[in-house]
């Protein structure tokens, strides 16, 4: 089991996730509506988006810090080595 937290202050707990993949994927999820808000001037991203994945213990495994780039379209923040096998 995973935990997704979004570190920023206040830190929150976003959701969980049974597999690393699943938790990677719902990170990816949040960095693409962090972006969509920030092209819609919603919200305030000058500081960007901090994220972490942790385990049940609640060990970080991986943290992400984000700052959306509107001047472009998203781009996923998880790169294919992340993803592991695609066999999976």
């Amino acid at each position: 089991m995973f935990e997704i937290w979004e570190t920023s202050e206040p830190a929150r707990l976003i959701s969980d996730a049974g597999t690393l993949k699943v938790a990677l994927e719902k990170v990816d999820t949040m960095c693409r509506l962090r972006h969509d808000q920030a092209a819609a001037h919603v919200g305030d991203a000058r500081d960007g988006y901090h994220f972490e994945i942790r385990d049940a213990e609640g060990k970080a495994l991986a943290r992400l810090s984000y700052v959306p780039d509107t001047s472009r379209a998203y781009q996923s923040v998880v790169i294919e080595e992340m993803r592991g096998d695609p066999d999976e």
